[in-house]
């Protein structure tokens, strides 16, 4: 059977979801207005602050050596027309200079991200910009970014290219590679002075875990082309990466057992205790409709009956690794824990979950499954072996099932309910 339909909750979210680097305006606009100099305006021009690059492209490449070698014919030849020919091609340089300082001027930015993330799912950054200018519009950027999973493992020794293999160094910038997402962003439209405008990235996070997406540079080739101008920044946002939802098939023991007649609770259901009367709506089945109160209130009334509460599950994910020695069969463990937490907690019979040796947790609220996804989305194999108060929890707990996971041969997991296969991936 395949797991229920994966979208995202509609519920509270987690507060380790929240970007925190992400809210903070930054760029050229944000610093600190001085006193107007013609000094510091030409220091400016000459000094670029720090981060900021300027290149001539081919076509200024191209444009310098012309203007090299008219100047040269012009002091060969003292001819005026080749001195005007030479100011006019070296006042294009320095206008597409001064042009390209004014056009980045004034002009801010920030990322956005909309949490949960999902491994292997599209995901959305959205990057705002914001022109502070009153008078000058801005044309013609381009944004890099770039995203990379964080690791907070045990940092590895430092090594040379000397002392380390080069199997090994190949193998480390391959894999580097491969978890890391790069792309760009172009502003195709004009932004208006005092305007604001809105660029989406989507993205495939890789890998669970935690992914930091930064904003790489940011450039410009306006006004001419001749001069490359390029910003590099500091502006990044993390988020949690969810792990991604995977198919698996529900055997017999995930029904769960209620004795006979069920437990009612007090909400709306299809159990066969009254609970209220209530107006009738459109789509209520006519076999609801209470003919002798409607006949007394002069409306249509029908019955709403309580529901019968279903034996809930609660989840125990154990992470030894000397149980899960296969890396690829771990990820499945956890991708699968999550998957069937999201879907017990849709229909209502997710109790509590548990981690290791953590105490039991009892989920009540969306914000509670957001917080397991949390752990989920960071946890590694652990060497300790739990010290059995989960266990302990669980048969103080008679009657509601626990359910643990196991390897199912070399590739897949099962998880066990009391002992007896209930669902496996």
């Amino acid at each position: 059977m395949v797991g229920a339909d994966t979208s995202v909750l509609g519920v509270e979210r987690s507060a380790l979801h929240v970007p925190r680097d992400s809210a903070a305006w930054s760029g050229p606009g944000t610093r600190t207005r001085r006193r107007f100099t013609w000094n510091a305006l030409l220091w400016s021009l000459v000094y670029p602050q720090r981060g900021h690059r300027i290149r001539p492209t081919v076509s200024g490449v191209l444009l310098i050596g012309l203007s090299m070698g008219i100047g040269t014919a012009a002091y060969n030849s003292s001819s005026n027309i080749l001195f005007i020919t030479l100011s006019l091609l070296l006042a294009c340089l320095i206008l597409s200079g001064v042009l390209s300082w004014l056009n980045l001027r004034g002009v801010e930015w920030r990322l956005q991200l909309a949490p949960p993330l999902r491994a292997g799912h599209e995901s959305a950054v959205a990057l705002e910009l914001r022109n502070g200018k009153s008078f000058l519009p801005t044309y013609g950027l381009w944004f890099e970014l770039a995203a990379q999973a964080t690791h907070d493992g045990p940092q590895q020794r430092a090594e040379s290219t000397l002392t380390a293999r080069g199997i090994d160094v190949r193998a480390a910038l391959a894999k580097a590679d491969e978890q890391e997402v790069r792309g760009r962003l172009a502003l195709r439209t004009r932004l208006e002075p005092g305007g604001d405008a809105r660029l989406d990235w989507v993205f495939k996070p890789v890998a669970r875990g935690v992914v930091r997406v930064e904003l790489a540079g940011v450039g410009s080739l306006f006004p001419f082309g001749f001069l490359k101008k390029e910003i590099g920044t500091e502006l990044r946002a993390e988020a949690v990466v969810w792990p991604a939802p995977v198919e698996y098939r529900r055997q017999a023991a995930a029904a769960a057992r209620r004795p006979a007649g069920g437990e009612r609770v007090a909400r709306a259901g299809s159990g066969g205790d009254l609970l209220a009367l209530r107006r009738y709506s459109a789509g209520d089945s006519h076999r609801l409709i209470h003919w002798k109160a409607s006949a007394r209130m002069q409306t249509l009334l029908v019955r709403q009956f309580a529901a019968e509460r279903a034996e809930g599950f609660s989840i125990w994910l154990q992470t030894e690794a000397a149980v899960w020695t296969r890396p690829e069969q771990f990820e499945l463990l956890v991708s699968f824990c999550a998957t069937l937490a999201e879907d017990l907690f849709r229909a209502g019979r997710l109790t509590g979950v548990a981690l290791d040796a953590e105490p039991p947790i009892p989920v009540r609220r969306g914000h509670d499954l957001d917080a397991f996804l949390d752990k989920l989305a960071v946890v590694q194999p652990t060497a300790e072996v739990g010290d059995g108060r989960a266990e302990d929890d669980r048969e103080s707990r008679g009657r509601e099932n626990v359910m643990t996971f196991a390897p199912d041969g070399a590739r897949g997991v099962v998880a066990l309910v009391d002992g007896e296969p209930a669902a496996s991936a």
